[in-house]
């Protein structure tokens, strides 16, 4: 609040020195060669997709529970949607799914040119063997700030890399996005793309990130601990966990896969005053239509269907903890 304040004070709110200062700490934090700050994770895609120059028709292979709006940006650009399943266990592609995608008949009269890897609910895909297939690779690393690699919450293996601050990222503005390069070619073609004010991060929202930057390593803290909670009720049910193989989990949500219907579990929390929800209901899987790829994705499909999420967040209160904690332990 202090930040706002400040930034509204010094009666600059548009882009300003607030956002110098933003892509200046996510260049040190991120290991980044450059970075954009820009007004949505949107903007930042399609900025992105354009750097890499593709041919109208090309094909751009994305996760199943990809958000919505990927698609949309996608084929937007004149490119071509290729939709890859998840692998077992984890709600995000690899190397062997998106090899599976590329090999389809469906897909054989497009070209894959690149991959956008989304690190899904903050769970980070292989990256090292899927950046081996040989095609650029866009990180979304929107929800994935804090897990521990090197450099931290990124795969590393990207062209470019997209942190999105909007209201479900792990890192929240109220609105926005960093767009950066991973190497120095991909800088230089960053530092050519003329941003327009009415693109670039205003001073309001840089402010807010920027205290979130500084705060991240807290907020982890604070929800390992609440997580921990979870996991012990969690561990007498019949429900199930995604695994974290590479890195340790940075918590950004609590998902479980239900062995019972997703209506009956929202029901019974709405019994109990606590707000759960389906991941993948603004997923592209989640989308009207989605039904056609049900084969072709099979446990993306199962996931979108049967995933819910529980209330985690740093400001939740120890007696919030402990009705969701009882929730998640007597769930149907």
């Amino acid at each position: 609040m202090d930040a706002v304040l400040t930034a509204m004070a010094e009666d600059h709110i548009g882009p300003g020195d607030h956002g110098q200062n933003l892509i200046q700490i996510a260049r040190e934090r991120l290991g980044c060669d450059y970075c954009l700050a820009l007004r949505s994770p949107v903007m930042a895609l399609r900025f992105a997709l354009g750097a890499l120059d593709l041919p109208e028709g090309a094909g751009v292979l994305i996760s199943a529970l990809s958000p919505r709006y990927y698609g949309q940006v996608i084929e937007e650009l004149g490119l071509k949607p290729l939709y890859c399943d998840t692998a077992p266990g984890t709600p995000c592609l690899s190397a062997a799914t998106v090899s599976a995608a590329m090999s389809r008949t469906d897909a054989a009269p497009v070209t894959p040119r690149c991959i956008v890897a989304d690190h899904t609910l903050g769970f980070v895909p292989g990256m090292a063997a899927i950046a081996g297939l040989g095609l650029p690779v866009i990180e979304d690393c929107s929800r994935s700030f804090g897990t521990v690699l090197e450099p931290p919450g990124l795969g590393g293996f990207g062209v470019f890399g997209i942190l999105g601050l909007e209201e479900r990222d792990l890192l929240t503005a109220g609105g926005g996005a960093l767009l950066f390069a991973m190497n120095r070619r991909a800088a230089s073609v960053l530092r050519s793309i003329g941003v327009l004010p009415e693109y670039a991060l205003p001073d309001l929202n840089a402010a807010m990130a920027v205290i979130q930057v500084k705060e991240s390593a807290r907020n982890l803290e604070k929800r390992r601990n609440i997580a921990a909670a979870y996991i012990q009720s969690a561990l007498r049910t019949r429900h199930k966990r995604f695994v974290q193989e590479e890195a340790e989990y940075n918590n950004y949500a609590f998902p479980l896969i239900l062995e019972t219907g997703m209506k009956d579990v929202l029901a019974y929390a709405r019994k109990k005053d606590i707000v759960v929800e389906n991941a993948f209901e603004n997923s592209l899987a989640g989308e009207a239509g989605f039904e056609s790829y049900r084969e072709l994705c099979p446990e993306a499909w199962s996931l979108s269907l049967r995933t819910a999420l529980f209330p985690l967040y740093p400001r939740l209160t120890a007696a919030g903890i402990e009705r969701v904690a009882r929730l998640i332990l007597t769930l149907p």
